[in-house]
């Protein structure tokens, strides 16, 4: 089992360029993959989506890319000094039409679009391709492991929900029983006080079974049995569960649901109550899970 949360970092770097990318995953029912990159590496675009939808099944993932050029003296800064004079000079006309013309510093010159412009080396684009994928290999590595041990975690959890959920499944089973026969007790105590003496025990029995059979759980209760054992199952598979898990919460939820209304007992209600409590923490949990 693993967490669909993590987060992994890897760098690699030569020959003057180091490229550095960050992971970051949480929970997603797909894989959802989050790039955005500068127009000079959108080359590397499909090269990372289709590594990740390699290693990862699911989940919402932020991808970080950075790529650095480490050699000394790679930037060069480069002027156009006829630009910078034909600024000089279209201002001296403008000053001497509308007035107050004065010199512009070297400063406010370098400002001006297109005077200065500062340019570096031209990308080797197959050697920041192969250190992409190198970088791009560590930080899956240290994604998925990250996520492994949340795993862990979260199988540990999940354990614990539904074993007081299976408590609470059986506590509901023994107390089932008493719910018809408390009925007839209560049933027959009634009448004897309103002094309905010499009532038919046929009609008496009919009333108690037609009773047993609106407040019936039982098949309820194997389902929601069905659904825990299954789901004990799961929590030592590997692989893709997390949707599988998904949907027999819901079901366990739809039976807890079923077995509330039926059972017309107040123990067995604040049973279910806290029944669904525990299957509400377990669906929290399950949407983590890859």
């Amino acid at each position: 089992m693993q967490s669909m949360t993590g987060c992994g970092s890897g760098t690699a770097g030569r020959g003057g360029w180091e490229v550095t990318v960050d992971l970051k995953a949480v929970n997603h029912r797909f894989l959802d993959v989050s790039l955005r990159l500068p127009r000079n590496l959108l080359f590397l675009d499909q090269m990372i989506r289709e590594r990740l939808s390699a290693g990862i099944r699911r989940g919402h993932v932020d991808v970080y890319l950075n790529v650095r050029n480490t050699e000394e003296g790679t930037r060069e800064v480069q002027t156009d000094l006829h630009l910078a004079r034909a600024y000089v000079q279209a201002a001296r006309s403008i000053g001497d039409t509308i007035g107050g013309y004065r010199e512009p510093d070297v400063m406010e010159l370098m400002g001006l679009e297109g005077v200065v412009t500062l340019t570096e080396r031209e990308m080797d684009q197959d050697a920041v391709m192969s250190l992409c994928r190198e970088a791009l290999e560590e930080a899956i590595s240290q994604l998925t492991a990250m996520r492994a041990r949340e795993g862990v975690h979260l199988r540990e959890d999940l354990k614990m929900h539904l074993d007081a959920a299976a408590e609470l499944r059986e506590s509901i089973l023994c107390r089932a029983p008493h719910v018809v026969t408390e009925y007839r007790s209560r049933l027959e105590s009634r009448l004897a006080q309103l002094g309905a003496a010499g009532t038919d025990p046929q009609r008496l029995s009919q009333e108690v079974a037609l009773m047993a059979d609106r407040c019936a759980i039982d098949e309820e209760l194997a389902r929601l049995e069905s659904h825990i054992h299954q789901m004990n199952r799961y929590l030592e598979t590997s692989g893709e569960i997390g949707k599988k898990m998904d949907f027999l919460v819901q079901e366990m939820n739809r039976e807890a649901n079923t077995i509330g209304s039926k059972a017309s007992d107040a123990e067995i209600a604040q049973r279910v109550v806290d029944l669904k409590s525990e299957i509400e923490k377990l669906r929290e949990q399950v949407q983590n899970v890859e």
